[in-house]
């Protein structure tokens, strides 16, 4: 039957086909058909033949048709056949679909749908039909029945879609129906549907078939919709991988961690991948990207910005086209998140109202972890922005030359933190990728050796810890640290110092390196500029601390040692002690060439021996006896000769011109140094095994001695120095007295700290340390004597004393805290002597201050932080029993002296010691407090924390305060007081701001300024900012600032004289003398701030607003924004109060008035887009809260009207100061310019005032049409422009100008009357003349 069927469809005519298929029933038709299927032969020339015999034109044909298109259907999705016969046959009912009529297809269509509805589908290959069929009906122009009613083609396919995507889909088919709508023409309602039934569906999926489900989504993105699809995977992605990490963190629940995070990581770089492939097929599908994560990054970032959409911004910046966008965009995420979490840790206001979110800085290094599991294409772009973050927010250089460095002081701002990200995705990528290592090693040696102008100390720190990691690593990229070498010659000291350090651990690895590194310096110590000369210096001091020689004692201190595993030195330079020893004396050898240069250079050297003695003890033979034969060439050996120092030998005169050739003090500071540290160290080991072959210590010792008694008889006479010396630095002689004076002094500081130690408290001994230091105090008063009276530079700069930082501590010990009975005679010699307690107690808050800028001290140790940090415990609890012991009042009641008391030295340096301790040590804190806290030693209080030591300190300064401000005395010592406040404001930074110690210490500020009425301007200043500062810990200010704004309104009076201003006197502290500027200016910078706060939080309205759709949690979204309102025109209303009461004072003409225009103009500004965003709202929501209405008429009626005056006064006083300038026109033509200038410039604001509160006014109109609110019936018309008319001022000026006429026309008719007795002439004349 089958093969008559295939041969009468051959022929030409198709009538007796068609008899013969009439002829069959339908059973024996499909049994035909399932026969050939089965058996796989000729099934598609079977189903043409059935096809032609079936014309559609017949009702019996298009009956057939649809039986045969069932029963193929059931057939191919039975998964009996082979997939080519399920295809060929599929294609036939494709090809011939479009000619089946409407009510055939809509049933197709239906029983598809139900197939879906049902879950009867087997697998899923029949559903290749439905688009044609769907097609096909969308064109049918004839109306079909639909249930009652009848639907055309078009409306039909629309509801199937609709059913198809309203129904539950079995979640095996949900890809094959998913690519159903790709060839299936849609509206883009009907592609918004489809799409975001898709995405719901992605929770559903084993994970495995995620990718092939998205990459159909893409290909249906082609056709729109393309963001919300975009915004759906990103969304899923996110929340999949914080229900994943929610998982991995519950420690008890790890067996039941559903999705391996491998897997997980590697299904997201697939999806990547297929995103990235998309747009860079469909361009359209990369800007609807960025556009959707800029607008997400405008409201609440952490909606948009996460782990994946991160990882695929990187991906997709390797596209050329987005690249700078995508950066761009990255930038300024961080830099967004890391100000929001600034804003957020400074007011407690804002911590209460918004639930702090996961940085982007922590998604970023998140995204590095990640990209382990095989993200080749997001490593390169994470290599791009650590470097872009790492240009673009590394320490810049400042006015004057100074840098801001990075590596001193932990990362407070937010551009220091997004560099600090930057060095932090670039060593992580680098631990986790050997591929990229090789460019991130040579990018960071490109930027040490190219960016010579600007400060690169962060990518040194990142190259240090990069080879500290790794230094095997690097051998491979040896070749490029060499290239780096050859360029040290040309580059800054500090660069070079930083970069070998860095660079260190390799030289121990590779001997190569290290001996190209050597010829370098060797050409760089013979160059011409002295740079490069310093250069050499440093970098072979740096191998000679840093290469042990046999022998040589264990040192705690070597830095940046390297673990034994790490190190496999190379095959034919077996490094030994023995090598290291040749080659450190050849070093050494070079040095010593460098005692001929010029002082920079020897400094240098000098300034290293100790560190490379204390490092390599073997050293010690070679370089005393350098030192030895160094300082023979400027001693006197004769002893009856004075002075013991030949100081000409160590001035250099070139023409006219004095320079200093040899730093001597420098040279016997070294040399102390080093004896002091050979004869504990050293010698005590030699002993024990008895040998005695060193000469140079006696001599030593015995020049010393010498050199002290000698320059104890010296008289200044003897230097060439006394009172009537010329100091001038203008004159060759004066500038030679300056050296040796400043030499001379070097040289008794360093006897000072050489004949104290070796003293042992043999009073003759400390009568001699008095004589030099009287002698040292001879040269400085006359230094100073003479920098008064303007004969020399030198008083301007404080001379660097050259005691070191352990020293001060030990003689701070000893002058204040000895109290030992064998010590007291010899003590009381020095103690006797009051302006040498006060020069120890200045030296000491000298070497502080040097800490506080630099982060390091001179002399030994100066850079080990544990050492500075244990002499700066010592030195501190000195100086602290010192002041609270003695207080300023008891010291100066004794007797007036020159220059500060010792107290308030002691002060002065508390309180650099404890903003010192908070910026290097911040992790010693505590340790810190529990060494100064001597009550309590023994008693072993582990439990104390840090805010109970620290209030434990602050009530000793409160009472000092206290103290001080209750003394009657006349002469208050307001700097005193001013330091007590910066030291509590210090200490109370230590409080934790849950704590009830600050609630108390707030209390006690408040109360202080309550009481105190002092009128000094900077206590008032220092005891207002740690009222501010102590505020915002615990609540908003605004209370605050409107309490003071009235007393400040009370003390200057109103704008109007005649009114009389009670005066609530809040605060004791604001006073006729503080009000202004002082308070006033406090109070707006406060201000400010808080209008920042609003205006943040008002940005994040906006923000919630874009999304508030979006969000599953509708409910608790509202909830939120209605609190954020709520808060936000609370703060407005409260401010609008403090501003209604300045903007009615008489400010003074000047800061305070230019600061209270701006501050008025920005609150105005902040109103408008209060009054922006209830437009918004109004559009979604439509109405406004009484509270805004409420807000809107205390503006119009407490501020508006207000301003106006107020410009009026602002302009009036001007006018005032410019008259009065121009009385002085003849005098001084200069003080009228200054006057004009200064005019100008505090009436520049307000215009801009004037347009903010006219943009506020537009904006409330068009929001009293949307809110159906009248609120415009509270604002007044607005009289002031760029020209106005004010009517008071016109009246008096109409009646003047009226009366002055009216006085004309009598005087004229008067003298006319008199003229006419005489001729008639006269009377013409003068009217003529008129």
């Amino acid at each position: 039957m089958d093969q008559k069927i295939i041969s009468l469809a051959a022929e030409k005519t198709a009538d007796k086909l068609q008899e013969l298929l009439q002829c069959l029933k339908d059973d024996e038709l499909t049994s035909l058909l399932q026969k050939h299927a089965v058996k796989g032969k000729s099934s598609g020339a079977l189903l043409k033949s059935i096809f032609k015999g079936s014309p559609c034109s017949e009702e019996a044909g298009a009956l057939r048709r649809l039986k045969v298109y069932k029963y193929c259907i059931q057939l191919v999705e039975s998964g009996d056949l082979h997939r080519e016969v399920a295809s060929e046959i599929t294609g036939l009912l494709m090809l011939e679909a479009h000619s089946l009529p409407g009510s055939s297809l809509v049933e197709l269509a239906n029983g598809f749908v139900d197939a879906v509805r049902e879950g009867s589908l087997v697998n899923g290959k029949s559903l290749e039909l439905l688009p044609i069929i769907l097609t096909a009906l969308a064109t049918k122009k004839e109306n079909l029945a639909y249930g009652k009613g009848e639907l055309n083609g078009e409306e039909y396919k629309k509801q199937l879609i609709n059913t198809l995507c309203s129904s539950r889909w079995d979640q095996q088919f949900v890809i094959q129906l998913t690519s159903v709508f790709r060839d299936v023409p849609l509206s883009i309602e009907e592609l918004e549907f489809v799409t975001e039934k898709i995405l719901r569906l992605l929770s559903k999926l084993d994970l495995q078939e995620i990718p092939p489900l998205v990459y159909q989504l893409l290909l249906l993105s082609s056709k729109g919709s393309r963001t919300k699809v975009l915004e759906g995977i990103i969304a899923f992605f996110s929340q999949l991988d914080k229900s994943h990490s929610e998982e991995q963190s519950g420690d008890d629940l790890l067996d039941l961690v559903t999705v391996p995070s491998g897997e997980l990581r590697h299904v997201e770089g697939t999806i990547i991948l297929h995103i990235v492939f998309a747009i860079k097929l469909d361009r359209d599908l990369g800007r609807e990207l960025m556009k959707h994560l800029k607008a997400g990054q405008q409201g609440d970032a952490n909606k948009t910005i996460c782990p994946f959409s991160i990882a695929l911004l990187l991906s997709v910046a390797r596209i050329q086209r987005f690249e700078e966008q995508v950066f761009d965009l990255l930038k300024a995420s961080i830099l967004k998140s890391f100000r929001d979490l600034q804003l957020l840790h400074s007011s407690k206001f804002l911590q209460n109202l918004v639930p702090q979110k996961s940085c982007v800085s922590t998604m970023i290094l998140e995204v590095v972890k990640n990209s382990v599991h095989s993200w080749d294409h997001v490593t390169q772009g994470l290599v791009e922005l650590g470097f872009i973050l790492m240009d673009s927010y590394g320490p810049k250089k400042i006015l004057g030359g100074k840098t801001a460095e990075a590596s001193l002081v932990p990362s407070k701002t937010p551009s220091q933190q997004a560099c600090k990200l930057g060095a932090s995705i670039l060593l992580e990528t680098f631990k986790i990728h050997e591929m990229i290592r090789k460019e991130i090693v040579e990018q960071i040696l490109n930027r040490v050796v190219s960016k010579t102008s600007s400060p690169i100390s962060h990518f040194l720190d990142l190259l240090s810890n990069i080879i500290i990691y790794a230094p095997l690593v690097l051998q491979s990229c040896s070749s490029k640290v060499t290239e780096a070498f050859d360029y040290l010659s040309f580059l800054p000291l500090p660069t070079v110092q930083g970069l070998l350090k860095a660079v260190q651990p390799l030289l121990k690895v590779s001997m190569s390196m290290r001996d190209s590194l050597i010829l370098v310096l060797r050409k760089a110590m013979f160059a011409n500029q002295l740079d490069a000369r310093k250069s050499a210096v440093a970098g072979f001091l740096l191998l000679l601390k840093n290469f042990k020689v046999l022998g040589s004692l264990s040192s705690s201190q070597c830095s940046q040692s390297i673990g034994a595993t790490q190190v496999h030195v190379d095959v034919h330079s077996r490094y030994n002690s023995v090598a290291n020893e040749a080659f450190c004396l050849e070093i050494l050898d070079s040095l010593r060439r460098c005692l001929g240069q010029q002082a920079d250079v020897r400094l240098m050297l000098y300034e290293g021996f100790y560190d490379v003695l204390r490092r390599n003890s073997q050293l010690a033979n070679s370089v005393m006896h350098t030192l030895l034969t160094q300082l023979k060439q400027y001693y006197e050996p004769k002893h009856d000769l004075l002075p013991p120092l030949k100081l000409e030998a160590c001035i250099l005169a070139q023409g006219d011109q004095m320079f200093l050739q040899e730093p001597l003090a420098h040279l016997l500071c070294c040399i102390q140094h080093c004896l002091a540290w050979y004869k504990n160290k050293v010698v005590p080991l030699e002993e024990e095994e008895e040998e005695e072959e060193e000469g140079f210590q006696q001599d030593l010792e015995d020049m010393l001695e010498s050199i002290t008694s000698r320059m104890i008889k010296s008289e200044l006479e003897d230097f060439e120095l006394d009172k009537s010396a010329d100091f001038s630095q203008s004159t060759s002689v004066g500038i030679k007295n300056n050296i040796y004076a400043l030499l001379v002094m070097g040289v008794c500081e360093v006897l000072i700290e050489y004949n104290f130690n070796i003293g042992n408290f043999s009073k003759n001994k400390f009568e001699e340390v008095l004589s030099l230091f009287q002698c040292y105090s001879r040269l400085s008063d006359i230094l100073k004597e003479k920098a008064g009276k303007g004969k020399s530079t030198m008083g301007n700069k404080t001379v660097r004393s050259f005691l070191s930082m352990k020293f001060v501590s030990t003689l701070l010990v000893a002058l204040f805290r000895d109290s030992s009975q064998g010590h007291e005679e010899s003590l009381s010699v020095l103690r006797s002597n009051n302006e040498f307690m006060r020069y120890a107690v200045s030296v000491a808050l000298q070497k502080v201050q040097q800490l506080e800028e630099t982060g390091q001290v001179d002399g030994p140790d100066g850079q080990n932080l544990d050492r500075i940090f244990q002499n700066l415990c010592e030195i501190t609890r000195v100086l602290l029993w010192r002041y609270t012991s003695i207080p300023t009042a008891v010291e100066e009641s004794g007797k007036k002296e020159k220059g500060k008391t010792i107290s308030l030295l002691c002060l002065e340096g508390l309180q650099r010691i404890f903003h010192t301790v908070q910026q290097f040590f911040p992790s010693k804190i505590h340790q810190f407090l529990k060494a100064l806290d001597i009550t309590n030693e023994d008693e072993g209080e582990e439990d104390v924390n840090i805010t109970q030591r620290a209030t434990f300190q602050i009530r000793q300064f409160q009472r000092s305060l206290v103290n001080l401000l209750s003394s009657q005395d006349d002469d208050f010592n307001g700097k005193e007081a001013v330091l007590l406040v910066t030291v509590l404001s210090s200490l109370s930074k230590l409080l934790d701001p849950s704590s009830p110690q600050l609630i108390q210490m707030l209390s006690w500020t408040v109360k202080m300024c309550k009481e105190n009425s002092l009128e000094d301007a900077s206590f008032c200043k220092g005891l207002m900012n740690l009222l501010f500062s102590l505020h915002v810990l615990c609540k908003s200010p605004v209370s605050l600032l409107r309490d003071l704004a009235q007393d400040i309104h009370g003390q200057l009076g109103d704008l109007d004289q005649d009114i009389e201003v009670e005066k609530p006197n809040h605060f004791a502290m604001v006073n006729l003398r503080t009000a202004a500027p002082t308070v006033c200016l406090q109070v707006l910078s406060q201000a400010e701030k808080v209008l920042e706060e609003v205006d943040w939080l008002i940005t994040k309205l906006k923000g919630h607003l874009g999304h508030e759709t979006l969000s599953e949690e509708a409910s608790q979204e509202v909830s939120i924004n209605q609190a954020l309102e709520k808060a936000a025109i609370l703060q407005l209303g409260t401010l609008l109060t403090v501003f209604h009461e300045l903007v009615q004072t008489a400010l003074p003409s000047g800061s305070c008035v230019d600061s209270l225009l701006r501050n008025l103009s920005r609150i105005y500004t902040i109103l408008t887009a209060l009054v922006k965003y209830f437009l918004q709202v109004c559009r979604s929501s439509g109405g406004i809260p009484n509270r805004m209405e409420k807000l809107v008429k205390l503006s119009g009626s407490h501020l508006t009207p207000q301003c106006y005056a107020f410009i009026s006064y602002v302009q009036n006083i001007q006018n005032e100061s410019l008259s009065f300038a121009g009385e002085k026109k003849k005098e001084k033509t200069a003080a009228v310019t200054t006057a004009m200038a200064r005019v100008l410039r505090e009436t520049k604001p307000i215009p801009n005032l004037i347009f903010a509160i006219e943009q506020y006014e537009k904006f409330l109109i068009h929001l009293s049409k949307k809110s159906k609110v009248n609120l415009m019936q509270y604002m007044k018309l607005s009289t002031s422009r760029d020209f106005r008319i004010n009517g008071d001022i016109l009246d008096t000026a109409l009646q003047e100008q009226e009366t002055d006429e009216e006085n004309e026309r009598v005087a004229d008719q008067t003298a006319a009357s008199e003229q006419r007795k005489d001729s008639q002439e006269p009377p013409k004349k003068k009217r003529k003349k008129k």
